[in-house]
């Protein structure tokens, strides 16, 4: 009994030189912890030292550097420029103020035609030609009366001359009674009537030379020539065919010879609606896009409201001239334009 008694104290004895490995363990786990809030807190306090100055805090070696907006330099940037409000939108088509269907003033065969689609041309520049055979022998036939009648004003004019003579000498003999009254007479006749022959051939000169004049205008209208400088937009007749001021002859006559068209007079038409037209004016700035570039502005001003509507439409038609000239420009391209405010 004594000795279970003295065993059982034994087993209860605490041996201080060993330490249990589950306290070892509760050790190092608190250590770590301990470690790890220690970090923590310092961390929390530069963090919130930084944002208290407004200053970033130094990136550790193990934590990855990123710029942001906030830490990168700052970028001068352009300030935006004044933007105009629209005040209203409408489409339209772009129009030549300038553009001509040459024909010719005579009906004739071509004989050549001497330009093409595309082609620019000057004021003057002879664009086609017809067969002027017959015209070449009418002004002849003109240059030949004038010939004619300038050898009759020569011929009359030398039978005056001869017939003043006759005069003054018969004039002379009447005193001595070598000569009648009646001879006389009759030598101042011929003066008279030789004088108004020569009268009336001059004048038939002066026709004849205006008919020479005349032939060799028509003759001119056989060789069609550019009325202003522009770019020929389509060509109409070839050699071979019959050209005339007017449809006439058959439905192969042709009335044109080319289209011309002066680019320099391009502009843009539009229709607004007659409900909006007072919030157009004459002056006012426009930007206009082509459906073929939406992207290019182009800048262009109101030149004129024509005044008068249209009644099936409702509408009334503007004139807005183009302020930057450009090749792309064509006739007939579709636009859409906004009526820009005041810059106010």
């Amino acid at each position: 009994m004594a000795k279970n008694t003295s065993e059982l104290l034994g087993q209860l004895k605490i041996d201080r030189d060993a330490v249990p490995e589950t306290s070892t363990l509760s050790s190092r786990t608190i250590v770590v912890a301990a470690s790890i809030g220690v970090a923590a807190g310092i961390l929390v306090g530069v963090l919130a030292t930084a944002q208290f100055t407004g200053e970033a805090p130094e990136p550790t070696p193990q934590q990855p550097v990123i710029e942001s907006a906030s830490t990168a330099a700052p970028v001068d940037l352009p300030a935006p420029s004044a933007q105009r409000e629209t005040v209203l939108n409408a489409s339209g088509y772009i129009t030549p103020r300038r553009v001509a269907t040459v024909s010719a003033e005579v009906m004739g065969l071509i004989a050549s035609v001497d330009v093409e689609e595309g082609m620019q041309v000057a004021e003057g520049q002879v664009l086609a030609r017809l067969n002027d055979a017959k015209a070449r022998v009418n002004l002849d036939f003109a240059k030949a009366q004038v010939r004619v009648l300038e050898a009759r004003v020569a011929s009359i004019g030398a039978e005056l001359a001869e017939a003043r003579r006759q005069q003054v000498r018969h004039a002379g003999l009447i005193d001595k009674h070598y000569s009648s009254r009646a001879e006389l007479s009759q030598s101042e006749a011929a003066v008279e009537s030789l004088e108004a022959q020569l009268k009336s051939a001059q004048a038939d000169i002066q026709v004849a030379r205006l008919e020479v004049q005349r032939q060799q205008e028509r003759l001119q209208d056989h060789t069609i020539r550019a009325p202003f400088a522009g770019v020929v937009t389509q060509k109409n007749a070839q050699p071979g065919e019959i050209v005339a001021p007017t449809s006439a002859g058959g439905g192969h006559t042709r009335t044109g010879i080319c289209t011309i068209v002066d680019m320099d007079s391009l502009e843009i038409e539009v229709d607004v609606n007659e409900a909006f037209i007072g919030r157009v004016s004459a002056g006012q700035k426009v930007s206009a896009n082509l459906d073929a570039y939406p992207d290019w502005d182009i800048p262009a001003t109101v030149e004129a409201i024509i005044p008068t509507a249209d009644r099936a439409k409702a509408t009334v038609r503007v004139r807005i001239g183009i302020d930057e000239k450009d090749p792309r420009i064509l006739p007939d391209m579709g636009v859409k334009v906004a009526f820009l405010g005041n810059s106010e």
